[in-house]
């Protein structure tokens, strides 16, 4: 099995460097592939000077999805793995990608992160939507048999944020395997900076409610779910509000934000439906397009 590995990346020089240091190690064998969005740090300049690097793309937009269908659409394997460009492969990663391949349509790992009091790993995750279960996937690790992520169409590129997820729900509806591999690790060798994280709240609930409704559509439960999460996290805010952790200011914004987005998601996900009747539910996948990229250079 020959695995190409897509490197999205935007801006992200020096941990891009790392990255690739890990896959020279570990993956030599593997096709790699970075897709620069438009960068001003002088990513090109030394991905250029790196040989593990096969194919360098650049590609105008800043959106994740387009960048991925980009890689996958210039990778020539038989498989092929996302691996994000802050993030290192580890030494058992690629046998373990390609036993999980042996196995299942996609397969997926953890991201081991540096915290206070050592090292932390996360858990496989899944979820149920409308009757349906499905396994998330790792958005910073994870490899795909090729038919299986052109049968889903790869990703949406409608979608500002939560790209992989939806592609789980839509390679749940076609009935597709995802292995979870312990082995199949990323170190994410930076860790936190302990700062306040900031949330898009407009896009966050815009791209949550669009791949629900568009995926499994305008269900009783799936209503439901969209308002249930709407009322959890507006009550997390409310209680962050009374401890002084945050303004209520602040609070009213994001709420004003989350309302917009959910309702244009709603509307943006009911007409993505109905322009793709199909089980692949990818109105602005991989085929809807030709001219992502702007350059490229084999290397």
């Amino acid at each position: 099995m020959d695995i190409s590995v897509v490197v999205p990346t935007l801006n992200g020089r020096e941990r891009l460097r790392g990255c690739l240091d890990a896959l020279a190690d570990h993956a030599p064998a593997a096709e790699v592939v970075v897709v620069n969005g438009p960068s001003t740090d002088g990513t090109t300049g030394m991905v250029t000077g790196r040989s593990v690097v096969d194919t360098l793309l650049e590609v105008p937009e800043r959106t994740p999805n387009v960048a991925r269908n980009a890689g996958i659409a210039a990778a020539t394997g038989d498989a092929v793995a996302l691996v994000a460009h802050d993030r290192r492969v580890e030494a058992s990663w690629l046998d373990a990608v390609r036993a999980g391949l042996a196995e299942a349509d996609v397969v997926t790992g953890p991201t081991r992160r540096s915290v206070r009091a050592g090292v932390t790993t996360e858990g496989h995750r899944s979820e149920a939507v409308a009757g349906t279960d499905i396994d998330l996937l790792n958005a910073e690790n994870v490899a795909f048999d090729r038919e299986a992520i052109e049968a889903v169409d790869g990703f949406d590129e409608r979608l500002p944020t939560g790209g992989v997820r939806d592609c789980a729900h839509r390679l749940a509806a076609l009935d597709r395997s995802v292995a979870w591999r312990p082995e199949a690790c990323v170190r994410d060798e930076f860790g936190a900076d302990g700062g306040r994280v900031r949330h898009d709240w407009n896009a966050r609930y815009h791209s949550r409610t669009y791949r629900l409704v568009k995926t499994h559509g305008l269900r009783p439960r799936v209503l439901a779910r969209i308002v249930g999460t709407g009322v959890r996290e507006a009550g997390n805010g409310v209680r962050s509000v009374a401890t002084g952790d945050s303004e209520p200011s602040s609070w009213l914004r994001g709420s004003r934000a989350a309302t917009s987005g959910t309702v244009s998601g709603l509307l943006a996900g009911f007409k993505a439906r109905l322009s793709d009747r199909s089980a692949v539910h990818n109105p602005a996948g991989l085929s809807s397009r030709g001219d992502r990229v702007v350059r490229r250079e084999e290397l």
